[in-house]
């Protein structure tokens, strides 16, 4: 595929970048959605090419305006600038005192139609993604041979979901250019903790929330010996828009009950995970799990109105922090193999269903009220391999490539990175850059997993190459 790992990314300069405007140092409490969330880093980065040449266009004056956005964007978005910290009861609060971010910038003996796309973990992971030591977040920005830059980031999960990350990264963008569009400003973000707040006196707490979400409490205790233990490794696919539409088409029977693609596409994954999985040795039925992250704004946004509520609905739509739930299902792999992709298709949307209504994230909400301090953990995310394979779907359509431009162009591509500590896998589909209705889909799952997938769904699941990003 005409891709290296083996390069070397060397740093050369280290600071430490804080909000252009002094601040208020204050507390800001984790909302009982944030505190569903263990200590996890989330990566992303974006690819560009080499810019036009110009007198003031080089490295160090796209680093300049990148730390320059960098430090405007702080004022709205000081969570980043923060730091968490344990309170007297055990329980992870954000201390917003402008601590200020990392940032790194680094030279790598390499050029950007050399890097492996396709792994991740040996290409960008510890060399072009920073690891993030302190703060909340972590940038850097590495120059390449031939002349391109990768711009990362590294942020605690437990401050922000995706949508928040992708809100702040489009405003730093928007900061960083020499010409800020006023039509192209966004809302300020929102972290009003009340809008999640549990109810007085709490709600009725659905019994199958205690099947998605379990007390750490609770928690087997790990094995005093690991063996046999499953790598896990990332990867990164592009799926093409007509194998899609496909899925989606045999997703929904007699041409009744249409499945997102989304839902048909988790179902497709869900079956080839299914036949990856073997029966134990000793006749025990497999059972494979596969969970689907829902985003709770919509759910919790109420259009329409009055007194205190009026406007929750624009409010929610620029909340900043943790909105998630993660139901899941577990079936036989015999019988996910068998089956039909549209009765997969149905399973996938009726365990979702439950997750997408007002009522299921209230009750998640007094679900967390009712066992703190103890933290909670969506169940599918300690999911072993005793019983089967278990990962989780998050859809990332709503990645910004398109709009997270510093002021030297589009990026070629960019993608989250998200190797997480969990024992269940994790997969996250975007949009392609090329903007023709493929996917660029993420896979962090087991190595034997992929090994199967690969070779089963190769005319389906194709590595990502420099190739296919410029054709």
């Amino acid at each position: 595929m005409g891709a290296a790992s083996d390069f070397t990314a060397s740093v050369i300069d280290e600071e430490v970048v804080t909000s252009v405007l002094p601040m208020q140092e204050h507390w800001l409490p984790l909302s009982n959605l944030d505190l569903l969330l263990p200590p996890l880093n989330v990566g992303v980065f974006f690819c560009y090419k080499k810019c036009i040449p110009t007198s003031t266009m080089n490295f160090g004056s796209m680093v300049g305006s990148l730390k320059k956005g960098l430090a405007q964007a702080l004022v709205s978005y000081y969570a980043f600038a923060g730091e968490v910290v344990v309170n007297t009861t055990g329980e992870p609060e954000l201390h917003c005192n402008n601590r200020g971010v990392d940032f790194v910038e680094a030279v790598a003996d390499i050029e950007l139609k050399c890097l492996n796309f396709y792994n991740p973990d040996h290409t960008f992971q510890g060399k072009l993604v920073p690891e993030k030591k302190h703060g909340v977040l972590a940038v850097q920005a590495t120059w390449l041979k031939c002349g391109g830059i990768v711009v990362a980031c590294t942020f605690d999960h437990r401050i922000a979901d995706a949508y928040s990350a992708n809100m702040f990264l489009i405003s730093w963008a928007e900061m960083a250019r020499p010409i800020k569009p006023a039509s192209t400003i966004n809302f300020p973000p929102c972290f009003r903790r009340s809008l999640l707040s549990p109810r007085r006196p709490p709600g009725f707490i659905h019994p199958s929330l205690d099947n998605m979400y379990i007390s750490t409490s609770d928690l087997s205790p790990p094995p005093s010996t690991t063996t046999n233990a499953t790598v896990i490794l990332s990867r990164i696919y592009y799926v093409m828009a007509e194998d899609i539409h496909c899925m989606q088409s045999l997703a929904t029977k007699n041409g009744t009950a249409k499945r997102t693609k989304l839902e048909s596409f988790s179902a497709f994954l869900w079956k080839m995970v299914a036949r990856a999985a073997s029966v134990d040795e000793n006749g025990k039925r497999v059972i494979a799990k596969m969970g689907i992250v829902v985003d709770g704004r919509k759910c919790l946004s109420l259009s329409n109105c009055s007194g205190d509520n009026k406007g929750k609905n624009e409010m929610m739509g620029c909340y900043f922090g943790n909105v998630l739930s993660i139901p899941f299902g577990g079936k036989p792999v015999e019988e996910l193999v068998e089956k039909p992709l549209w009765w997969v298709a149905n399973e996938v949307h009726e365990f979702m269903a439950a997750a997408t209504k007002e009522e299921h994230f209230l009750g998640l909400i007094d679900w967390v009220e009712a066992h703190r301090p103890v933290p909670g953990l969506a169940r599918i995310y300690c999911c072993g391999d005793d019983e089967g394979p278990a990962f989780v779907v998050s859809s990332g359509q709503r990645f910004p490539q398109e709009k997270v431009d510093f002021g030297w162009g589009k990026a070629v591509f960019g993608s989250y990175h998200f190797p997480w500590d969990g024992e269940a896998g994790y997969v996250m589909p975007m949009p392609s850059p090329l903007g023709n209705g493929d996917w660029v889909v993420y896979m962090h799952l087991g190595e034997g997993l992929l090994e199967i997938i690969e070779c089963e769904g190769a005319h389906i699941f194709r590595p990502l190459t420099w190739d296919y990003l410029t054709q």
